[in-house]
């Protein structure tokens, strides 16, 4: 009599025998997200900045509207004080 063979045999008798599988165990706890006062700030802000249109039509129309009937004035002062001050601000 061979006792290795019996070994042999009870475990293919092992392998049909199904094992249940228990549903997971509901807890009482859930994962929460919270958001502070600054984030809510941020998203709003973004959202606002999201809406709003690149270019300010009514102020680009009424510049066109000058300048097409020729009263446009630039004074040169002004426009080479500002390039003065973009130009400093460049530099630091």
């Amino acid at each position: 009599m061979r006792i290795e063979g019996y070994n042999q045999i009870n475990s293919i008798y092992k392998t049909g025998q199904v094992k249940k599988i228990e549903a997971p165990v509901k807890t009482g706890a859930t994962d929460q997200v919270q958001i502070s006062q600054a984030g809510r700030d941020y998203q709003i802000a973004k959202k606002a900045v999201a809406e709003t249109p690149d270019v300010r039509e009514e102020l680009v129309d009424s510049v066109k509207a000058k300048i097409d009937a020729g009263t446009y004035k630039v004074n040169a002062d002004d426009f080479a004080s500002k390039v003065i001050e973009k130009y400093k601000k460049n530099m630091l």
